[in-house]
């Protein structure tokens, strides 16, 4: 049965609108509509604290927040990074005219440690990983080989709000962390996004850089960038961090009630993820091999022709489109487990308000292909 409406791979969660109206009326009230407001200082906090970070800026949206985070340490020449992301990751080097170099992933979907060192060259300055799916990165061995070298690192952690790794969060590794709140994010504040980092020396910095560079009216320190989350944005994020945790118990949910239906199906496997992890339930990807009875592509359209959107994320591969394809690292001989990979995923719908019945329908669709 086709369901009334469309199931996509991810949607919002609105709480009831009568919640909204009060932060609408402060905001009316107050007349304060943006640059660094009362519900955006407090946001600030609040998320802070939830996250278990002490340095946290907030941005209108995490690729903002991603250029900045470039300038804001200075990263220039090369950047290691993940063919198997969402572009704005490299997308963000090429705005800060820094030239991405590729480097293949593991079984995680994570950059592989193994292969980074390779990569390196004298025009390496940092290294760019992406917590796939919410699923940690190899943190350790990372930093190893950054001191070792003497590389940044900032994490792209669009994916990982709220995940822990050994009871610590995730996002106080390296030395910046970059969130989103993208309406498909776990967290949302409509669009939006944050920076994490380690001191209050830098927090101000990120601070004057998403302002025009503006230190008060008449000083400006560095080019900066009209980065700003507004009021309206920031008041929504309190509104759903009221929610959040319901909504990630929601998620864990959908994605137990996927692995216990579809563990044992032929030619469908899962992506492995720690026993230390906490997780949020960001997304969940399956991958479609040789054994099942149809093709990845063909499983994608059999459940788009019964209203189920799933989602091939992520393919193709950056290092496959135009403005990628010519640097030498983006060779698929050096790519091969990314490609594999790519060739292979599928993302099913899973969101605290997907109802029962479309995921029983899901999960048919899946297990009954022929």
């Amino acid at each position: 049965m086709t369901p009334n409406k469309p199931i996509f791979v991810t949607q919002p969660t609105l709480p009831p609108l009568e919640e909204f109206v009060p932060y609408l009326e402060k905001i009316w009230e107050s007349k304060w509509l943006t640059n660094a407001g009362p519900f955006h200082q407090e946001l600030e906090s609040a998320l802070a604290a939830y996250l278990g970070v002490e340095h946290l800026a907030l941005f209108a949206n995490g690729t903002i927040a991603l250029v900045t985070a470039l300038q804001t340490l200075r990263i220039s020449g090369e950047v290691i990074t993940t063919p198997y992301s969402f572009v704005a990751t490299s997308h963000a080097l090429l705005w800060n005219n820094i030239r991405p170099v590729f480097s293949d992933i593991d079984q995680t979907g994570n950059l592989d440690p193994n292969k980074i060192e390779a990569a390196i060259t004298p025009q390496t300055t940092a290294i760019l990983p992406v917590h796939c799916y919410g699923n940690p990165c190899d943190i350790e061995s990372i930093q190893r080989i950054a001191d070792t070298y003497g590389l940044k690192v900032i994490y792209d952690a669009a994916h990982a709000f709220g995940v822990r790794q050994r009871g610590l969060s995730l996002l106080k590794q390296g030395d910046l962390s970059i969130l989103s709140f993208h309406a498909t994010k776990v967290f949302t504040t409509f669009e939006g996004g944050a920076i994490v980092c380690q001191d209050a020396k830098t927090k101000q910095r990120i601070d004057y850089l998403k302002n025009f560079g503006f230190a008060d009216e008449v000083t400006v320190m560095a080019p900066g960038i009209n980065g700003k989350m507004n009021e309206l944005q920031a008041a929504f994020g309190l509104l759903q961090l009221k929610h959040i945790d319901r909504a990630i118990a929601r998620r864990l949910s959908i994605d137990a009630t996927y692995r216990e239906a579809l563990r044992g199906v032929r030619g469908i496997t899962f992506i492995p993820v720690s026993p230390e992890t906490t997780p949020n339930g960001s997304y969940f990807p399956v991958l479609v091999g040789e054994r099942y009875p149809l093709s990845r592509d063909a499983l994608y359209q059999r459940l788009r022709d019964n209203g189920i959107f799933a989602r091939r994320y992520f393919y193709p591969l950056i290092s496959d489109m135009p403005m990628y394809r010519g640097l030498p690292s983006a060779a698929a001989s050096n790519l091969p487990v990314s490609k594999h990979m790519a060739d292979q995923v599928l993302c099913l719908p899973i969101y605290p308000d997907l109802p029962e019945m479309s995921l029983d329908l899901i999960i048919d669709l899946v297990r009954t292909a022929k």
